[in-house]
């Protein structure tokens, strides 16, 4: 449990760091991206972001296994 603490301390660090660079990515407007107004009340679904997402880290776990 120390180590999981741990290293999830350090991941966030990390994207503290780089967290300049990481917010200029155009997540949160692919074309899947939905967002819905109702009156006071906003719903946002990336799904495009998710999928993107998903698709990368797959691609970076088949590559360091």
């Amino acid at each position: 449990m120390q180590k999981i603490l741990l290293l999830l301390g350090a991941i966030i660090i990390i994207v503290g760091i780089f967290w300049p660079y990481v917010s200029r990515l155009p997540l949160g407007k692919l074309p899947f991206d939905i967002s819905i107004k109702l009156g006071n009340t906003q719903v946002y679904l990336p799904i495009g972001s998710c999928i993107l997402l998903s698709v990368i880290l797959t691609i970076l776990l088949r590559f360091l296994r």
